[in-house]
């Protein structure tokens, strides 16, 4: 017993011996660095390291569902440290809402800032496989990802997918006065619904480049392809054939390819689920017939985000406001490309109708969140929204003279702490009837 006290002391001793000479090396090699020391990185580097661990605390008091499910079938392990825990989240992707009616598949989400530098911004990429009771197979891959120290950002997605696109009409919903009766098919003012079937295959990719910290200038490309595209309607006065053949495109397929020209300014503290900081990105898309588009055009669109934490203590405490517009400024877009009801980017805007629902030439939309915790671990939290969206027809209505709300409130249930994954459960209200249960991973903005 002696013996093994002894050995302990003295590898204890050792251990400290060692441990002063590696100090002392360490602080020669760096005495030999000729030039003055620079001791607002090394303030920097402090405060960083600082910053993170601060974070790192913080975080070690949250539970999310892997500590759920380590709690249930591993009782006794102790919590992996932050850095382990995988930035990959998994879940079976279930829906049901008007525009697809019953939803099954898988849906994946990942996040992971790359490179050492603590300022770079979180890179995050998804991917889902679903089928739905409405005949829809879709599949996407986006991501948006900032290489070490933000000096380029890639955002891009890939879909191919068999749709059925509910179709409500052109407009806000304002009936017309007089007209014929194709302006009044086109218009849809009751709001009947008609079936689009087809085949939708996109590819956008855009390259942007900081110029300045949080600002950067983007280009790219769009490829938005329809094929086999089916009415199924035996009445040749619908809101797609009637727009169709006003503006010169084909009923059964069409091409919208162009060039994209961005500029960006983020300041968000994390791109699945910001507290605070302000996104912006307005660009112009330009499709071109020399790029195989079935019609030339030029779109203006603008995105901005701003995020405000109401509590330091608790910083889930936020309010969160956003604007998208699209607004054609020359040329003709396809009847299914027009912006509209969840045409945005992640297909999130207009909780509470279909995707399309209100659709112009020119359309804005603009959505109110507050969103808190509800239990002290931050595993569970809940949100309420209000969204507003106007749209231009083309029998006199302009844009911002006729507004449609939406609303409704959800759940959170956190996936993944490290990366602030959130398992969101929304049910939403709007005119007309509409009404939906949305499920998604991350926030809607």
């Amino acid at each position: 017993m002696q013996y093994k006290e002894r050995r302990g002391r003295f590898y204890l001793v050792f251990k400290v011996l060692l441990l002063l000479l590696f100090t002392g090396i360490q602080g020669s090699a760096y005495s030999q660095v000729t030039g003055p020391v620079d001791t607002a990185k090394a303030n920097s580097k402090r405060a960083d390291s600082i910053k993170f661990q601060k974070q790192a605390n913080t975080i070690s008091k949250q539970y999310d569902v892997a500590d759920l499910i380590s709690n249930i079938f591993t009782p006794n392990k102790k919590p992996d440290s932050l850095h382990k825990r995988s930035g990959i989240t998994i879940i079976p992707n279930i829906a049901a809402n008007p525009s697809i009616g019953f939803q099954l598949g898988i849906k994946a989400v990942a996040g992971k800032k790359l490179g050492n530098d603590p300022n770079t911004l979180l890179s995050v990429a998804a991917t889902s496989a679903s089928y739905t009771t409405k005949g829809i197979i879709y599949f996407y891959i986006n991501h948006n990802i900032y290489t070490p120290g933000n000096k380029w950002n890639f955002q891009g997605n890939l879909v191919a997918a068999k749709t059925v696109t509910p179709d409500y009409g052109l407009g806000i919903g304002q009936g017309a006065v007089g007209g014929s009766a194709a302006d009044q098919a086109l218009i849809d003012a009751d709001r009947k619904p008609h079936a689009l079937h087809s085949q939708f295959y996109t590819l956008r990719e855009k390259v942007y480049k900081e110029v300045e910290k949080n600002l950067f200038v983007g280009a790219g490309v769009a490829f938005d392809v329809r094929r086999k595209i089916n009415a199924r309607d035996t009445a040749n006065l619908t809101p797609y054939n009637v727009y169709s053949d006003r503006h010169g495109f084909a009923r059964d397929h069409y091409m919208a390819n162009g060039l994209l020209f961005n500029v960006q300014y983020t300041t968000r503290d994390n791109q699945n689920r910001a507290y605070k900081g302000i996104y912006a990105d307005a660009g112009f898309r330009i499709n071109q017939t020399w790029m195989g588009s079935s019609k030339s055009a030029v779109q203006f669109t603008t995105d901005f985000r701003k995020y405000f934490s109401l509590s330091s203590e608790n910083p889930e405490h936020v309010i969160a406001f956003w604007n998208w517009g699209s607004y054609l400024i020359s040329g003709n877009i396809p009847y299914l490309e027009l912006p509209g009801t969840a045409k945005d980017a992640g297909f999130r805007s207009g909780r509470g109708y279909t995707v399309g629902y209100f659709k112009g030439t020119k359309y804005n939309y603009s959505e109110v969140e507050y969103r808190f915790p509800i239990l002290s671990n931050k595993f569970v939290s809940g949100v309420t929204f209000f969204n507003l969206q106007t749209a231009n027809d083309e029998f006199g209505t302009k844009l911002f003279q006729k507004w449609q709300p939406g609303g409704g409130g959800g759940l959170r249930v956190l996936f993944n702490k490290a990366t602030r994954t959130n398992l969101c459960l929304d049910y939403a209200y709007g005119k007309y009837g509409s009404k939906g249960f949305f499920l998604g991973l991350n926030e809607a903005f």
